[in-house]
């Protein structure tokens, strides 16, 4: 499948309504066709049909070829296509992860790619812990982020995670004093998704880091904590 054709084809679910949204729900420098969530899992699950047949190598060249598109779908997709593809997932390099994420400049982008693609990676032992940790001396925003994000790939059930309290608290450690918002809801989100898993590792977590943790932080991970949910609403009595 060509990249042309999966742009024309995004274009005609294109929604200006929805890409006029995204200007201010995650601002970001690539172009944003505008397409709903749903239209964009519909057109996947069509392209599956033919795509899964490809060898992971050129499972991966595609994905980076839409990377370099330098559209925020043709990213989505990217990512949406090397989780569905579990041997090319495999077969990635810190070299191929890097390249995926070379043009991270928003939340979203950041968090498909986190949740999809190198948690997935480094819980395989693909990328070694100290690749991670790198992104987080990077100064880079986005890859700081999408070092503590990739701490829910590895926890997340959905996604085949099965609870890694050393690698989680390993990065979370890390920012704890960090009050950049990005970080600071990066870090509650990790935290929360472990506790699924750990709940005494996270308690303890929190024990011990308590007066250094921004206020989000202790908020909403003893919420969870105490409630089950990250707001507190819709706790089973």
């Amino acid at each position: 499948m060509e990249i042309e054709s999966i742009i024309r084809q995004l274009k005609t679910v294109a929604d200006p309504a929805r890409q006029k949204s995204s200007e201010w729900y995650f601002p970001t420098s690539m172009k944003t066709l505008g397409v709903k969530s749903v239209d964009l899992r519909n057109l996947i699950k069509e392209w599956w049909k033919e795509l899964k047949g490809l060898p992971p190598a050129e499972m991966v060249k595609l994905a980076r070829d839409l990377v370099e598109t330098r559209i925020f779908e043709c990213n989505q997709v990217a990512f949406e296509l090397l989780w569905k593809h579990k041997k090319a997932l495999a077969s990635i390099t810190l070299n191929d992860l890097e390249a995926l994420g070379k043009y991270m400049d928003n939340w979203a982008t950041t968090d498909v790619f986190s949740v999809l693609v190198s948690g997935p990676v480094w819980r395989n032992n693909q990328v070694a812990d100290e690749d991670i940790l790198n992104w987080l001396k990077s100064g880079n925003l986005w890859w700081r982020r999408a070092a503590i994000v990739s701490t829910v790939g590895l926890n997340l059930k959905s996604r085949g995670g099965t609870g890694d309290t050393r690698r989680t608290l390993m990065v979370c450690e890390r920012v704890i004093g960090d009050r950049n918002e990005m970080i600071v809801k990066a870090l509650s989100w990790a935290l929360r998704e472990l506790s699924k898993h750990d709940r005494t590792s996270v308690e303890q977590f929190m024990e011990k880091h308590d007066e250094v943790l921004a206020k989000r932080v202790r908020r909403e991970v003893y919420t969870k904590l105490n409630t089950g949910t990250k707001s507190g609403k819709g706790r089973k009595k």
